[in-house]
């Protein structure tokens, strides 16, 4: 399994977050391009030491989104994402482009070295903070093998967060998952209704027992609660890391340090 040779575990895998500073030409920018590779470098290292199993470089901080990424988007994020892997050349990396670039992401990764994209949007239509998203899997696999990227892993949301589902509510999140291993995700992602908002730890079991694809959980996982979602095949870990708690916040190395120390005892 693709997961398995990736991450060395099939379970409890800690996935963390890096959220790059506001990149050029979005509202929130104030500084450049090396600034913010430097300090994504810094936090990779913090990461890399307290001995996560991987993380996500995603572009958080540019609000308010947009559907589409423009080039100096990939651009920039190419240039981070390069030198993470640089620093850390077999790593688990991956990248995530908001909102749902999930074609620029796989372009990024490529480009980068990297292993996995998070996407959104890949089964069923729905309505996010920027508008109506539809099923891309069609697409987006078919631009994964035009380019020659097949490698790259696309981890996928389904009924995600900052999201209303109304238009599929008469289907599940196990029907839902159900659809997106049958279009060929490498692993589905279940979150809560808002980042750093807990998943429900029953619907990661409704999920995990519906599909035979890694099932990964996508937000609210803490030091308190980890203990709910071991069976899961990752936790994507971003705000609980970060000081308070808060997302925007400067990444807090004794957090890290402090829940990775339980998780390796938790894992022994």
């Amino acid at each position: 399994m693709k997961f398995l040779k990736l991450f060395g575990r099939f379970k409890s895998n800690v996935i963390g977050m890096i959220h790059v500073q506001a990149l050029p030409g979005t509202p929130l920018n104030s500084t450049t391009v090396s600034g913010i590779t430097e300090k994504a470098c810094r936090e990779a290292d913090i990461y890399h030491q307290a001995g996560l199993d991987g993380v996500i470089i995603e572009n958080m901080h540019d609000i308010p989104y947009t559907l589409e990424a423009g080039p100096e988007v990939c651009a920039s994020m190419t240039a981070v994402c390069s030198a993470v892997r640089r620093l850390y050349p077999s790593w688990p990396l991956g990248v995530q482009i908001l909102s749902a670039a999930n074609k620029s992401a796989l372009a990024v990764a490529l480009a980068s070295g990297l292993d996995f994209i998070r996407a959104e949007g890949f089964v069923f239509s729905h309505v996010a903070d920027e508008g109506l998203l539809n099923a891309c899997a069609g697409e987006l696999l078919r631009y994964r093998r035009h380019i020659g990227a097949e490698h790259i892993q696309i981890f996928t949301d389904i009924k995600k967060k900052h999201s209303a589902h109304a238009l599929t509510s008469d289907v599940s999140i196990a029907e839902t998952a159900k659809a997106a291993e049958f279009f060929l995700s490498d692993g589905v992602i279940v979150t809560g209704t808002a980042t750093g908002a807990q998943a429900d730890p029953e619907e990661l079991r409704e999920v995990t027992q519906s599909v035979r694809i890694p099932v990964l959980i996508g937000s609210g996982v803490t030091h308190s609660n980890v203990e709910h979602y071991l069976q899961a095949g990752a936790m994507i870990i971003g705000s609980h890391f970060k000081k308070d708690g808060y997302w925007a916040n400067d990444l807090d190395a004794e957090r890290v340090k402090k829940f990775m120390e339980k998780m390796h005892k938790l894992r022994d």
